[in-house]
């Protein structure tokens, strides 16, 4: 991220992490806003497929000369390599827009902070994580708020399964993620550029199986107006790039724990750009949730050290 050719405000933006760090999450934040947009103008498996299409012709271009350089080990990393794109990228992003046709944008972004507790209980799973007293306090509390969120306030919902469907999809979702997080242990030794750039073109693949179930069922919706493109202009170019390298920038200049802290902005700017610009209502119990999903998460991550 290095340029000499760059510009005075570009090179202060990418040496400046706690910006970078902010920047990320209000991309990742708008993320689920633009999802919501799609709803109507785009089915969610063609924006998961435009999106990657996109994004993959941009890394191509962006980093043809470390795929190049790299290629021996994407060869002998190929089966890996295309499993954690099509898992991590396309079923991620596929089951995300899938569920904001069903529910709030609100709910997703909350839904979706809950993932570093997931992260943690599958380390604990495969490979025998050690548990601290305070992660098990913290995930503890981040799964109440979770349950608080998906029985939208009442704990009795949950007791007779009257669960919001786009919420079920999201915890699936991030349960998907959250496996690709943890396959993230035995990513190969290579350039980030070309990881990234090898997992896009893999989603890009992945989402076109994808897409023609959607077609198959008769769901699809191709974009056609201003409002459908600019969703996939947006979600192919900042979520999907800009975002994965100013982040990478990020741990670069803040360190791993410190830059996973901000990674907490994500709902609260999710929730806050859902009320501003989609309208939706935030409820208290949104409210409760979103600090015991934060909090539980702040909790395990500092006491624990």
């Amino acid at each position: 991220m290095q340029d000499r050719q760059q510009s005075p405000a570009f090179g202060w933006l990418t040496n400046n992490g706690l910006l970078l760090a902010v920047v990320c999450t209000l991309i990742w934040g708008g993320n689920a806003i633009a999802g919501k947009f799609a709803v109507g103008n785009v089915s969610p498996l063609m924006l998961t497929m435009c999106r990657w299409i996109l994004a993959a012709t941009i890394m191509v271009i962006w980093g043809w000369s470390h795929l190049r350089n790299d290629w021996p080990v994407i060869r002998q990393n190929l089966v890996y390599l295309f499993f954690a794109g099509a898992l991590g990228f396309a079923a991620f992003n596929g089951l995300l827009y899938t569920a904001l046709k069903y529910s709030t944008a609100i709910n997703i972004t909350i839904l979706q902070s809950a993932m570093p507790m997931f992260v943690f209980l599958l380390n604990f799973l495969v490979f025998g994580l050690r548990m601290h007293w305070a992660q098990a306090l913290g995930y503890s509390i981040t799964l109440i708020g979770v349950l608080l969120v998906a029985g939208q306030g009442d704990f009795t919902r949950l007791a007779s399964l009257d669960v919001n469907f786009g919420d079920l999809v999201m915890l699936v979702a991030v349960v998907v993620y959250s496996a690709y997080s943890v396959a993230l242990r035995a990513k190969p030794a290579m350039h980030w550029m070309s990881f990234l750039a090898v997992l896009v073109i893999s989603a890009t693949i992945a989402s076109i199986p994808m897409a023609a179930v959607e077609y198959a069922l008769g769901e699809t919706i191709v974009p056609t107006n201003v409002t459908g493109w600019m969703v996939v202009f947006y979600t192919a170019l900042f979520p999907s790039i800009v975002s994965q390298g100013f982040w990478i920038r990020t741990n670069e200049l803040l360190g791993g724990n410190t830059a996973s802290l901000f990674f907490n902005l994500v709902p609260i700017f999710g929730a806050i750009l859902a009320v501003l610009i989609l309208g939706e209502t935030f409820h208290i119990y949104h409210a409760i949730a979103l600090t015991m999903v934060v909090g539980g998460i702040v909790i395990a991550q500092q006491l624990a050290k």
